[in-house]
């Protein structure tokens, strides 16, 4: 892979279209992840919010195509459209974990067999740090969250948007007991499903005050689901809602604070996409 890092991550998110059953549209964000990798063996899938899919009648998404050398064919991707797209979705079994997946095994094979060569860069759960690595980590690390804010991307050659900032609260603390930390990076509608990545290039410090240069440092830290809202009237609201042409009653100005959903809790998804797909799907 002659691509660098920033530039893999790119091409690990993907922009989510959905019209929902009353015939609105709605737009958000999922990544590219293996699941159940054993060897050469996975199961291949794409990680949301489930909320992204909430009312989902059908779904659309880009993938860009791959040129002989298995490297992005920059301006060429292909759409690729799901019915019944909602009930496709396998979701946390918990209520309280936004998280949801598609698998999307049978879209590979059904590529493979036409001869078409897809480029994606799939997300692996060694990714996703340990408990004792994110007690390590500092209250202020430096992340980038890569996805759709408002719908946005490079539709001409299939690229998201990458929006940097800082963690607002330690990402290992549940906030207000919640598997959840707070970001300060900039949050819209249509971030939904974002993955929130630590990412140190070159060095980096640790909460003792260590030092280490020379060395990138990348790992998952979350995946974003919800922004904090100012509305018209001065309330605090969060809202969980991706982007959609539906009106809404009041006006909402972003603070610039996202929830984002540790990362950990990918593995239970994981557990729940073995159970109903299993390991060799």
């Amino acid at each position: 892979m002659s691509l660098g890092i920033m530039e893999q991550l790119t091409h690990s998110t993907v922009r989510i279209e959905t019209t929902l059953h009353d015939g609105g549209l709605s737009t958000g964000t999922g990544f590219y992840m293996n699941f159940l990798q054993k060897e050469d063996l996975a199961v291949p899938v794409i990680v949301t919010n489930k909320h992204v899919v909430a009312n989902a009648n059908t779904g659309r998404f880009h993938v860009t195509l791959a040129t002989s050398d298995g490297l992005p064919d920059a301006g060429k991707h292909q759409q690729f459209q799901f019915s019944n797209f909602e009930n496709q979705c396998i979701k946390h079994p918990d209520p309280n974990i936004d998280l949801a997946a598609f698998p999307i095994g049978p879209l590979l094979n059904q590529v493979q067999k036409t001869g078409g060569k897809l480029f994606y860069i799939p997300l692996q759960t060694n990714l996703i740090p340990k408990d004792e690595e994110r007690e390590s980590y500092s209250s202020m690390e430096d992340i980038v969250m890569i996805g759709y804010p408002n719908g946005i991307w490079d539709a001409k050659n299939n690229l998201p948007v990458i929006r940097k900032g800082i963690t607002a609260t330690h990402a290992n603390v549940p906030w207000n007991g919640k598997s959840e930390f707070l970001t300060d990076i900039a949050s819209f509608p249509g971030s939904s499903g974002s993955p929130v990545f630590l990412a140190n290039i070159g060095g980096y410090m640790d909460n003792k005050g260590n030092t280490y240069m020379g060395g990138h440092r990348i790992r998952l830290l979350g995946v974003h689901y919800a922004g904090a809202m100012h509305t018209a009237s001065g309330e605090i609201r969060i809202v969980t809602a991706p982007t959609s042409n539906m009106s809404v009653p009041i006006t909402q100005i972003p603070n610039n604070i996202g929830v984002a959903i540790n990362s950990k809790e990918i593995f239970g998804l994981e557990k729940e996409v073995e159970r109903l797909v299993g390991a060799n799907a």
